[in-house]
């Protein structure tokens, strides 16, 4: 696990990022359609993103997968 999160929220675009290391990756579908995984070239996760976070109900978490290299 990381030793430092970085969390990024735009309250315009209703959209949170989190990132567990800076490394260079790219973002890839989940089966979650408001969230994605951002991957590095070996395709281990270094972080995620969900769109549309203000519509999810607050007595009921999100669930997803996130896939392992």
């Amino acid at each position: 696990m990381a030793e430092k999160v970085k969390v990024w929220f735009d309250a315009e675009a209703d959209y949170l990022e989190v990132r567990f290391n800076d490394a260079a990756g790219y973002m890839k579908e989940t089966k979650h359609d408001a969230v994605m995984e951002r991957v590095d070239a070996q395709g281990n996760i270094i972080g995620f993103s969900i769109l549309g976070v203000s519509r999810f109900r607050k007595d009921k978490p999100l669930e997803t997968e996130l896939t392992v290299a």
